[in-house]
Parts: structure tokens; C-alpha cells; sequence
């Protein structure tokens, strides 16, 4: 059956937000290129998964003994994470203790971030509204950037002797942080493009390093109105040849749930410091929220050497 013109047109149209995104993108790409030469084969051959495993093969360094200290996880056994992550790609088992993720809620509160990833759009969240009418625009992410580490309880959650050993047995023993955040997500009438800078409401999976880990955790209590993560299960050890033969990462909700079925996206919902590890290969996207902010923390770990010059999500430093 042939598509009608509408529908062709409107296809044209997507792929051609989708190429002007990338667009976009490119002055970022360079600079990436121009601090890391090995940076380009990352991007272009990272996105398969036999180049994955050859770079997984000729990389992986043994892990060394477990890093020492006591977890504010308590008895979580890290193997019963690992595993989880090699079959799902996620676990979402994980609660921060109540004055961790007060402290980081009260910093996030009381300290100015700044809205769409725009270093001149800073305001304190509590007056988001306000915000948006001084600066003539709806703001849909406040991020804190490099202000994040200015929080103790933040840089205790990062250095957790548990997140570093499941990064170490999942990764390989050369795995290290390579990003730190918090961020809020607010209700409002975002354009698609500041949608997609915030990785909001489309399927994706990150290429910011051959192997990558994700610990996400809840500074609020989340529900269906608050802008929930989802994220694809299984999607990370198996991929659509498609999805590996395209420049592209971002795909529709159709298209990526049509192959891996409907059942394998998971909602993550949860009290005020629940939270989650996953693979980021996997497909996933944060949704935007419709009733109330959405308060998140981020602790991502890598194999390679982290970019100096951006926080994540920034463009480019200047």
C-alpha cells in the first residue's frame, strides 16, 4: 500500500527537523573533534554493535579490588545490580537516604540555574513563571552546570563506593565519571527544539562515549504528571540495523516501541529519592512534565578521558 501524499509530506517535514537539529549541532561536533581526534570514530562507529564489541574486547581493563567504604545503600549487592543491567539495561532499585536527597533538593531550590541550557537565562526556581515573563519565553530545563558540585550531598552521591564498583564491573576497571547534574524540568509550552535540547519526548540513546552508565535519582516525588523517564528494556544488547546505519539517534515513539514492543518501555515513577541506573544505549527519553517541576540528579561514568570544556547538555564553552 502506497502512503498517501499527506503522509509522505509529513514525513519529509519530521526528517527534515531532524536534519536541522544536526545542524545545529555541528559547530559542538567540531569543537568535539578539534579537543579529541578520536572523538569521530567514537561518534560514527559507536552507534553498531559489532564495532561496540570490538572496542569492548580490545579495550576492557580488569577490575581491581572493590573501592572501599561503607554505601549509603546499604545491603545492595552490587552483582544484583549488574546483572539486572546486562539482561534489562536498567535497575531501578535504588533510594537515597532522606538527607541526602533533602540537602539536594534545598540546594536546588535556594541556588540560580539556568533555563535551556542558556548561561543568560538565570533565575531561582521557585520563580519560573516570573522567569519566563521577564525573559519573553517558555524555559522548560533549569540546569545548574558546574554549580551542581557546589553541593556536598551531590559530590557524596557521586562518590559512592557502589556506584564507582557497578560503573567498574559493568564498564571495565578504566571507568570514571564523566558526568555530574541536577536539573529541574518545568510545565510549559516548549517549541519542539527546546524539546529536543532537553532530551524531552523522543526516543533516543546516548553516543557521548563507546560505553556509558546512567544514575538517575528522583529530588521529588514523581508521577505521570511530573515528567517521568521511560526507558526501553533489552534495547541496549540488540538494535534495529536501521537505528545503526543512521547519523540519527532521536527515532518515534512508533517506530522504536513497533520493534522492541509495547511491554518493554518502563515508566520510572517513585518518591522524592527513588532512583534508577541504566545503559544509555538503550532507548529512553524523559518526558515533559504537565502538572509539576521535576527535580533530577545525574551521575554518568564513561571509558574515556571527559570533556573539560561543557557541562552537560552546553553547546560549547566560549
Amino acid at each position: 500500500m502506497h502512503n498517501s501524499p499527506a503522509k509522505d509530506l509529513e514525513s519529509i517535514a519530521r526528517q527534515g527537523g531532524r536534519f536541522k537539529r544536526m545542524a545545529v549541532r555541528i559547530p559542538t561536533y567540531l569543537t568535539d573533534l578539534r579537543e579529541n581526534p578520536a572523538w569521530l570514530p567514537m561518534f560514527l562507529l559507536a552507534r553498531t554493535l559489532p564495532f561496540r564489541r570490538m572496542h569492548w574486547f580490545a579495550t576492557r581493563q580488569p577490575v581491581t579490588l572493590p573501592v572501599s567504604g561503607a554505601s549509603m545503600f546499604g545491603g545492595l549487592e552490587r552483582s544484583t545490580v549488574v546483572n539486572a543491567l546486562r539482561t534489562d539495561g536498567i535497575y531501578p532499585g535504588l533510594m537515597l537516604p532522606d538527607h541526602i536527597h533533602r540537602e539536594i533538593t534545598e540546594f536546588a531550590q535556594t541556588t540560580g540555574c539556568f533555563g535551556n541550557f542558556n548561561r543568560k537565562l538565570e533565575f531561582v526556581a521557585g520563580e519560573h513563571k516570573e522567569a519566563e515573563a521577564r525573559f519573553v519565553r517558555p524555559i522548560l530545563s533549569g540546569h545548574f552546570f558546574e554549580r551542581s558540585l557546589d553541593c556536598a550531598a551531590v559530590m557524596a552521591v557521586q562518590r559512592d563506593p557502589l556506584l564507582i564498583d557497578v560503573a567498574r564491573q559493568y564498564l571495565g576497571g578504566q571507568a570514571k565519571v564523566i558526568t555530574t547534574r541536577i536539573w529541574w524540568s518545568f510545565p510549559t509550552q516548549a517549541s519542539e527544539a527546546d524539546r529536543s535540547m532537553a532530551s524531552l519526548d523522543k526516543y533516543h540513546f546516548d553516543l557521548d562515549d563507546w560505553r556509558m552508565l546512567k544514575f538517575f535519582f528522583n529530588l521529588v516525588d514523581v508521577d505521570e504528571g511530573t515528567g517521568p523517564h521511560v526507558f526501553v528494556k533489552g534495547s541496549h544488547r540488540r538494535r534495529r540495523v536501521k537505528h545503526q546505519l543512521t547519523l540519527l539517534v532521536g527515532h518515534s515513539a512508533d517506530e522504536v516501541l513497533d520493534y522492541y514492543g509495547k511491554a518493554s518501555a518502563v515508566t520510572l515513577t517513585g518518591k522524592a529519592g527513588s532512583g534508577f541506573v541504566e545503559d544509555p544505549f538503550g532507548f529512553h527519553m524523559g518526558t515533559v512534565p504537565t502538572q509539576k517541576p521535576r527535580l533530577m540528579m545525574e551521575v554518568g561514568f564513561g571509558v574515556s578521558k571527559p570533556s573539560q570544556r561543557r557541562f552537560h547538555g552546553e553547546p560549547v564553552l566560549r
